[in-house]
């Protein structure tokens, strides 16, 4: 359901991977018994109109169903804590001149790509609340 790296890809608008989002989340908020329903069907494919017309935008994950939006907001925290410093101190890195000069081309170019991630991730923090 996830692919080989396990991740989902997340945009400033919407999920890049919604269908293995919306898949996922679905299976692991389903009851066992709904759960055993839906492995018997036998295409894992949901053919349901209201799924395949609501894109996973910002919108749409504000408005998941409470657990879904709890287990992706346990999941945004978990990531967030993988990191070996949080948003602020990547924006304090930032805002220093002198000491963002000081770091190395690829030191930069990291740093960016950190705090991007991270406020991507802070701001899902904020519509699954």
């Amino acid at each position: 359901m996830v692919g080989e790296e396990g991740a989902f890809v997340l945009g400033w608008d919407e999920v890049l991977t919604e269908e293995e989002l919306s898949t996922t989340l679905k299976v692991l908020c389903m009851s066992e018994e709904e759960f055993k329903a839906y492995k018997d069907q036998d295409s894992w494919e949901d053919n349901s109109e209201e799924e395949e017309n609501s894109p996973l935008s910002n919108e749409a994950l504000s408005r998941l169903k409470p657990p879904c939006k709890q287990l992706l907001y346990d999941s945004v925290l978990l990531t967030l804590e993988s990191y070996r410093s949080d948003l602020k101190a990547e924006q304090d890195l930032l805002n220093n001149k002198d000491t963002y000069e000081k770091l190395s081309r690829r030191e930069q170019q990291a740093l960016h790509v950190r705090y991007g991630q991270k406020r991507i991730l802070h701001q899902l923090l904020e519509l699954v609340r």
